[in-house]
C-alpha cells in the first residue's frame, strides 16, 4: 500500500508541476488571480497572500489537493487502526500482550512505522516539486527551493495533526472504522471547514479549528521559509494526541 502510496503522489505532484510549466497560472486563471474568491485561498494553500492564479499558489494547489489529502488520511488511517484498534477488533492483542512487549514498546514501535510512512508521502511530493522547480526557470524565479521545502515540513507537520489524534482514539478504541472515521473527520471536513469560514464570513471563526487555517504550503512556497507559528500548532495537536494515546493505552482494558 505504501509503495503504491508514494508512487501516486510523485505522479499527482509530477502533473501539477508539468500543468505549472506548461500554462502561465494567470492564463490558466485568467489574469493573476484578479477578482477571484476569497474562498480560492483555501485551493493555493494560503491564509491570504497567495493566489492559486500564481505558480507558488499553483504548485501550493497540488499539496492541499483532495488527491494529496486522500492519500495522507489512506496512509494515516489504515496504520493509526493498525496500531491497537485492529488488534483489539480482531482479538489478536491478547497473544500480543502475552509476549515480553510492554504497551510502550507496542505503542512507540507503531508509532516510528506510522511517522515514517507519513515521512515518505511527503517526501515524494517534496522531491518531485523540487525536482520540477529546478528544472523550470519560470517557476524558479518565483518559487525559491528553499519554500519548497518548507512547504515539505509544512506538510510532516499536518501528517503529525493528523497522527496524533488517530492514534489516541486507536488507542481508545475497538473498532478499525472508529480510527478510519476520526481521521477522515480532522482531514476532510477540516478542510470543509476551512473553505466554507473562508467563503462565509459569518462562518469565519471556525477556521481556527480546522488544520488547513496552520498548514498553508502555498505561503511556505512564497516566503521560502517555514511558517513557524503555524507549524508550531500543527506540532502541539499531534504531540498532545500523542499524550493522550499513551495515557489511554495504559490504562485501558485491552480485553476483546
Amino acid at each position: 500500500m505504501l509503495v503504491a502510496l508514494v508512487i501516486g503522489m510523485a505522479v499527482f505532484e509530477a502533473l501539477i508541476v508539468i500543468v505549472a510549466n506548461a500554462i502561465p497560472p494567470g492564463q490558466l486563471f485568467s489574469g493573476r488571480g484578479k477578482g477571484t474568491p476569497s474562498a480560492f485561498r483555501a485551493f493555493s494553500g494560503s491564509s491570504g497572500d497567495v493566489s492559486i492564479a500564481s505558480y507558488p499558489g499553483l504548485l501550493g494547489a497540488g499539496l492541499v489537493h483532495p488527491f494529496w489529502i486522500a492519500m495522507q488520511l489512506t496512509a494515516i488511517g489504515a496504520l493509526a487502526a493498525a496500531a491497537v484498534a485492529a488488534d483489539v477488533e480482531s482479538g489478536t492483542i491478547e497473544l500480543l500482550i502475552v509476549r515480553p512487549v510492554s504497551r510502550n514498546r507496542l505503542l512507540a514501535e507503531r508509532t516510528v512505522a506510522l511517522g515514517l510512512a507519513a515521512l515518505a508521502l511527503n517526501a515524494a511530493a517534496t522531491l518531485t516539486v523540487a525536482t520540477g522547480v529546478a528544472l523550470s526557470p519560470d517557476i524558479h524565479r518565483d518559487v525559491p527551493l528553499s519554500g519548497v521545502f518548507a512547504a515539505g515540513v509544512m506538510g510532516c507537520g499536518f501528517a503529525l495533526c493528523l497522527m496524533g489524534p488517530a492514534l489516541a482514539v486507536s488507542a481508545w478504541g475497538r473498532r478499525r472504522a472508529q480510527v478510519i472515521g476520526a481521521t477522515i473527520a480532522i482531514g476532510a471536513v477540516g478542510f470543509a471547514v476551512n473553505f466554507i469560514a473562508l467563503a462565509w464570513s459569518k462562518a469565519a471563526p471556525l477556521r481556527f479549528i480546522s488544520p488547513f487555517h496552520y498548514y498553508t504550503p502555498g505561503d511556505a512556497l512564497a516566503q521560502g521559509h517555514v511558517l513557524w507559528p503555524q507549524l508550531g500548532v500543527l506540532v502541539g495537536v499531534g504531540a498532545l494526541g500523542l499524550v493522550a494515546a499513551h495515557a489511554l493505552l495504559m490504562r485501558r482494558d485491552l480485553s476483546p
